[in-house]
């Protein structure tokens, strides 16, 4: 085999894997049983007769996961209209409930706080990151996007002015029919969420 054909094929060997790379960014979410932080059990069949899902990525003790509730709480009201569902979810294994609903009181977090208690939900949607956004459509199972609320926060970073909105944006773009161009996404800054539950290496 010659240089330049070796060239071509690990060029197009690369652009393929980034392509399969890309088409699994936005995994479906699996089916799932689970408490929240004032013991009430959700499943995703529970939201059959909503337009979409949005779900949050919390976790205790993250100021970016904190500072971003605000923000999250403001479009849940302005979407309290559009049978859209705002939940948060928490996948962190060293967050046990009591330390959720003390989280929840003091941030004043009135959204369910939804335990993956074996972190397989998590893992399956590909989560990376709290205050990670994700909205869903809990009939098909698919997810329409995942990213950053905003472009406010960063590492040890808070712009106090926001020039990109990017779930309302979305939650825009959906709810009149079309598709998140997701390569305008960045990732979402935030605390690293491990996966250390033993139902994690069985997957």
């Amino acid at each position: 085999m010659s240089k330049i054909t070796g060239f071509l094929l690990a060029g197009l060997l690369l652009a393929v894997s980034f392509g399969a790379s890309a088409d699994d960014y936005l995994k479906p979410i699996k089916d799932f049983s689970l408490v929240d932080q004032n013991g009430a059990t959700h499943t995703l069949e529970d939201y059959a007769d909503k337009e979409y899902i949005v779900l949050y990525v919390h976790g205790t003790g993250c100021p970016i996961a904190r500072l971003s509730v605000p923000e999250y709480k403001e479009i849940a009201a302005a979407y309290s209209s559009k049978n859209i569902e705002f939940l948060m979810l928490n996948s962190f294994i060293q967050d046990d409930m009591n330390r959720i609903r003390k989280e929840a009181v003091d941030f004043k977090i009135d959204f369910p706080i939804l335990k993956d208690e074996d972190q397989t939900v998590a893992y399956t949607l590909g989560v990376e990151r709290t205050a990670e956004v994700f909205i869903i459509d809990p009939r098909t199972k698919e997810t329409l996007f995942r990213g950053p609320i905003n472009d406010a926060l960063g590492y040890e970073t808070q712009r106090t002015k926001v020039d990109n909105h990017y779930l309302t944006d979305a939650l825009e773009t959906i709810l009149a029919g079309g598709v998140v161009d997701m390569d305008e996404i960045p990732d979402s800054k935030g605390c690293l969420v491990g996966f250390f539950h033993p139902a994690i290496s069985s997957l």
